[in-house]
């Protein structure tokens, strides 16, 4: 099975996919980016894909998101895997903190170290790469003077060294990363007018049944500039005993005031309660989408 994640080796994602459980014998790609990960799946070059949507400091992954709800209608989300992060500070050599000269590394692990950077490195330059192990690579042609953040594991593939390790801002950090799959692979449910994949199976198309599950969606709406559209909307939900455990808005990308709205919740897709509350919160929406029902990690 081809599976497409953030490259090049060594970045958390990379980690991710080779420590996630049944992930033996998978024919990993490297991708530049997350949204290439994301459009690898729906144009079919790889079977699966392995993103990162949600890390516990820093909130959503945007760019994971927007992919999903904009940009890949044939996609779904089919798993879910936690992992823990620990940001080190990695340079060519050791060096004094104080001769550092600029900090690289992906936008979401510069947000997750902010204060540490400001803090430790008041006078650095802070520059941003498209994945980890590429800011640890470019830190390795540039010499003294530069330090990445980023795992372990990119630091020993590009011969650094690690200068601090844990310097992310708060202890505990984690990363969830949610397996993707065409959706014109699994089965499919179109007969209350919402669509979604369902849902036998697992990430890996293992037949899954049992166990927590867990649904995500994402919808906007006609009415949604009138006093309480989105109460209404999350009503629809509560009012059937589903528990909602996630909420995220978005622009539309359609001008100011204009948003999407990303839920997770318990349960199955397919199920008694969660199939009732979609239905009704058709009525509300102008586009709602299941994004997936999968195993909860």
């Amino acid at each position: 099975m081809l599976v497409g994640y953030l490259g090049p080796e060594g970045t958390f994602s990379h980690q991710a996919a080779v420590t996630s459980p049944g992930s033996d014998g998978l024919e990993l790609v490297a991708l530049t980016t997350i949204h290439d990960v994301v459009m690898a799946v729906e144009n079919g070059d790889v079977e699966r894909g392995l993103v990162p949507i949600e890390n516990s400091i820093e909130g959503a992954v945007n760019v994971t998101l927007d992919a999903l709800a904009l940009e890949a209608p044939s996609v779904s989300i089919v798993g879910e895997v936690i992992h823990p992060i620990s940001q080190c500070l990695i340079a060519p050599a050791a060096i004094p903190l104080e001769r550092v000269e600029a900090v690289v590394s992906h936008p979401q692990p510069i947000a997750q170290c902010a204060r540490f950077i400001r803090e430790s490195l008041p006078n650095a330059r802070v520059m941003t790469a498209a994945s980890t192990s590429e800011a640890v690579r470019l830190v390795a042609e540039h010499g003294p003077g530069w330090v990445a953040l980023g795992p372990r594991l990119a630091a020993a593939h590009h011969s650094c060294v690690v200068l601090r390790e844990g310097v992310e801002d708060q202890a505990g950090n984690e990363t969830r990363f949610v397996w993707l799959a065409q959706t014109a692979e699994l089965p499919t449910d179109r007969a209350a007018g919402w669509t979604t994949a369902v849902r036998a199976i697992d990430h890996f198309g293992v037949v899954a049944i049992g166990g927590s599950w867990k649904t995500a969606m994402v919808f906007w709406g006609t009415g949604s500039g009138s006093p309480g559209w989105l109460v209404d909307c999350l009503s629809e939900l509560s009012a059937r005993g589903v528990n909602m455990t996630r909420i995220e808005s978005r622009p539309l990308k359609l001008g100011l005031g204009e948003y999407m709205f990303f839920i997770d919740c318990e349960g199955r897709a397919d199920g008694p309660e969660l199939s009732a509350a979609l239905s009704a919160l058709q009525a509300h929406t102008k586009v709602l989408r299941v994004l997936g029902s999968f195993p909860a990690a």
